[in-house]
């Protein structure tokens, strides 16, 4: 008997209507879909770290 927690209230995902276990589904695609997203921002995040210290190595040998 799978079970969830909502509000601090448990609930067994046997006994849901369908509609609820249908916006269960929801919830639980979302929550795969945002990890993806958070994933790719932090890649993202990495190449603009190592693009900003390209650019000011750039900028430190133009000054020289």
């Amino acid at each position: 008997m799978p079970k969830i927690k909502v509000d601090d209230v448990e609930y067994n995902t046997e006994d849901m209507s369908e509609n609820a276990k249908a916006q269960l589904a929801s919830l639980q695609f979302l929550d795969i879909q945002m990890g993806k997203i958070k994933s790719e921002i932090a890649v993202y995040e990495t190449a603009k770290m190592a693009y900003i210290k390209a650019l000011k190595e750039e900028l430190a040998k133009a000054e020289t």
